[in-house]
């Protein structure tokens, strides 16, 4: 391949990097990182990324040195780029995406820019049908469901579906207070009747100017544009079940396997992951509103979270307050008053003392007594709809302030997309 990838920032850092990471012991990654620099030998390189990924799991993430994280994304570039000039486009992208996800901050500028030139090549060189239609989500009935309904009798089929749903949701929801719905609710009125008031509340009418409306449900689409990018995801039904774990997947990948499930025990999960930092062309798609700004400081990280039908967050509370926007899909959404953290039981142990141990779709009333006739407030969150909570907002967005406790659950047969936003 004719040309190559670019890393000025590489080119201008990278002695004095170089001379960091030896001063840390790393004499031997900067023998194999040289060698693959000069003689463009792709042992050495991808020796010289062992050798950092090692030091990025020899303690607890928090403990790594910067300087290591850095190594680890120069040995990607390296790895990357002699990829890149083989033709080799996935692993190419590949290489990248570990170095975005595990690497520093130091040459994220040429992370990014190789990514872009690389995704740009992979897409002139691949013929996509622009005819098909293969979504997430149909909202239309297919001749068997449309058969089904008119077998139900003297219930119509939105009714029916309504029994189905509160059948599968924890004991009592939707049967009390149900956090209130604002249409097009004004910046203002927002600070003034729900922000101030660490009110909960769902703004609806707010994202139909949303490329990510129509684009998120076309599995096309995002095949297209994010198909060949490597992807953090969580197995399992939920963080605190023994089997669960995380695995490094491509989005395509992913996306077949969200299109396979039929509510699996062990689902797989996009969860709390900077997406739109790492894939600049979903970022594109949406927009942020101006009700995270509401609190006057500044937005904490902008997340995804993408899953099939069944996946559940379990009951816990975050330190700041959120603002979740629902894409694609439906998603069923419990608060409790941070008043009664004590009531629902958290967890002891440092890493799930914000999560709570009652399982609320099979609360064992003997070990938690207390949780029964605790008051809470729930919803459903809709496409198009935002919901907020302290800062929360439906429409696709909703906000709750720090400490109540939420669980948020998808038991309807589809698959949901939404975005989050954090806010001091």
């Amino acid at each position: 391949m004719a040309d190559k990838l670019e890393t000025p920032t590489l080119d201008a850092e990278g002695a004095t990097l170089l001379h960091a990471i030896s001063e840390h012991g790393g004499y031997a990654f900067v023998s194999m990182a040289t060698l693959a620099a000069e003689a463009g030998d792709p042992r050495a390189a991808e020796a010289a990324r062992e050798m950092a990924w090692e030091q990025l799991h020899s303690g607890p993430w928090h403990s790594v040195l910067p300087v290591w994280r850095d190594a680890y994304s120069m040995a990607c570039l390296h790895v990357a780029r002699l990829h890149f000039s083989n033709g080799e486009l996935s692993e190419s992208l590949r290489v990248l995406d570990m170095g975005l996800i595990m690497g520093g901050s130091l040459l994220r500028k040429d992370l990014d820019s190789a990514v872009e030139k690389v995704s740009a090549v992979a897409r002139d060189s691949t013929v996509s049908d622009q005819s098909s239609d293969r979504r997430l989500v149909r909202h239309e009935l297919d001749q068997a469901e449309q058969k089904w309904c008119c077998l139900l009798g003297l219930l119509s089929f939105s009714e029916h579906c309504s029994i189905w749903v509160l059948r599968s949701l924890p004991i009592k929801s939707l049967s009390s207070k149900i956090v209130v719905k604002r249409p097009a609710l004004s910046l203002e009125g927002f600070l003034r009747e729900y922000f101030l008031s660490g009110s909960p509340v769902i703004i609806s009418d707010c994202m139909a100017h949303w490329p990510a409306r129509t684009k998120w449900n076309d599995l096309d689409y995002l095949k297209r544009v994010a198909g060949d990018r490597t992807v953090p995801v969580e197995v399992g039904k939920n963080y605190l079940c023994s089997q669960w774990k995380q695995e490094l997947i491509t989005f395509s990948q992913f996306l077949a396997r969200i299109e396979a499930n039929n509510c699996s025990d062990n689902p797989t999960y996009l969860a709390q992951h900077p997406l739109f930092d790492q894939i600049s062309e979903l970022r594109k798609d949406i927009c942020v509103p101006d009700y995270c700004f509401a609190g006057g400081g500044e937005m904490r990280p902008l997340n995804a979270w993408f899953g099939p039908a069944g996946t559940v967050t379990p009951l816990h509370h975050d330190p700041h307050h959120n603002i979740l926007a629902q894409v694609v899909g439906k998603k069923y959404i419990r608060l409790y008053s941070a008043s009664v953290s004590e009531e629902l039981y958290p967890y002891t142990e440092t890493m799930l003392k914000n999560s709570s141990q009652v399982d609320l779709d099979n609360i064992d009333e003997a070990q938690f007594p207390k949780v029964h006739d605790l008051e809470f407030q729930d919803c459903i969150l809709e496409e198009v709809t935002w919901e907020s909570r302290g800062k929360t907002q439906e429409g696709v967005i909703r906000c709750h302030k720090p400490g109540e406790y939420m669980i948020h659950l998808v038991k309807l047969n589809q698959k949901r997309i939404e975005t989050r936003y954090g806010n001091l």
